[in-house]
């Protein structure tokens, strides 16, 4: 690692250091009306708003929460033993079954033409100098280092412009990092599949319950499903998208990038095709958890993805073999 990158992370960390240390102990607990606030009186104070019928309820709700909440800084950590709950009720509950069985369907099919698509996704990794490049670049934007990079940016600007929705934001997208990365490192160390580049059959071996301490001493032969790369971007995309749900543009163009992340990651041999779609959603699942604490379930908070539709889906033929996202909104 280069100088000026340690002095780049160096940076991040003490921003972070700084919001920690400044940010008042009741950071998480402003005025939160959604539990305090019992009279629509209190409501029209806190909003400044004539009870006219102009703004509804969640309306104030959703502006409220936008401009004046911050989680406690200790929230990333504090908060993951509910996180996990939420995510396995929400997982397994009746209504996700369709959607569960969509991805188990899914994996299988990838997983079939794995040896296939990673040929031919990787092929031009080894032959194009500026799709290696491109590759690689890609792959460090799944890398968990540029999420906090992320989180820095974020935080730094909240710091500087007394920015409440900024600051919100960094602190989320860290709980969304750590939820998502402890179901993912828990999957890898049950799951046991060979990555792509030590693979020793044609769509790697799978060893189910590895040895830990051979898992440790040989990670790649170990931990390729599900992909933390695609589930460490893609919570923190919708994060940044359930925070900043006026611009309309972030989902979509995220997306996009997400596609060209999971290209990358099979393009260098460091996932196959089928790792993908169980990272997207976990990280998916994670975003929205930590974009949307407990006691702020807001209806109208993100309302614009409430209509969004991300498909997820296989393309396989003589010339092409890949994997195809749309977004529809």
């Amino acid at each position: 690692m280069t100088t000026r990158l340690k002095g780049f992370y160096v940076l991040i960390a003490a921003l972070i250091s700084v919001k920690v240390c400044i940010l008042p102990a009741n950071a998480g607990t402003p005025k939160n009306f959604l539990e305090k606030a019992s009279s629509e009186d209190e409501r029209s104070v806190v909003f400044n708003t004539n009870r006219d019928g102009q703004k509804t309820n969640q309306d104030l709700d959703y502006i409220y929460y936008r401009d004046n909440y911050i989680p406690n800084w200790h929230s990333p950590i504090t908060n993951l033993p509910s996180d996990w709950v939420r995510f396995a009720k929400n997982s397994f509950a009746v209504d996700n079954w369709p959607v569960l069985a969509g991805l188990g369907a899914l994996t299988t099919i990838l997983i079939a033409t794995d040896y296939e698509t990673w040929q031919f996704t990787s092929r031009s990794y080894h032959t194009s100098p500026v799709y290696r490049k491109a590759s690689d670049m890609l792959e460090f934007m799944g890398d968990g280092k540029f999420q906090f990079g992320i989180v820095g940016v974020y935080a730094g600007y909240g710091l500087i412009t007394d920015d409440t929705r900024a600051l919100r934001t960094a602190v989320q997208i860290t709980e969304a990092i750590l939820s998502t990365g402890g179901v993912v490192q828990l999957l890898k160390h049950v799951s046991g599949r060979e990555s792509p580049f030590v693979a020793t059959e044609p769509t790697g071996l799978w060893e189910w319950f590895p040895n830990q301490i051979e898992y440790l001493k040989h990670v790649p032969h170990y931990d390729a499903m599900p992909s933390g790369h695609i589930a460490t971007a893609t919570t923190t995309l919708i994060v940044i998208a359930e925070n900043y749900p006026e611009y309309k543009w972030i989902r979509p163009a995220g997306y996009v990038l997400l596609g060209a992340i999971s290209t990358a990651l099979v393009a260098t041999s460091i996932h196959w095709w089928s790792d993908i779609p169980l990272g997207i959603a976990i990280g998916y699942s994670f975003g929205m958890i930590a974009s949307h604490p407990r006691g702020i379930e807001l209806n109208g908070f993100g309302k614009g993805g409430s209509t969004a539709n991300l498909n997820v889906f296989p393309i396989y033929s003589a010339d092409t073999k890949g994997l195809s996202l749309s977004y529809s909104f």
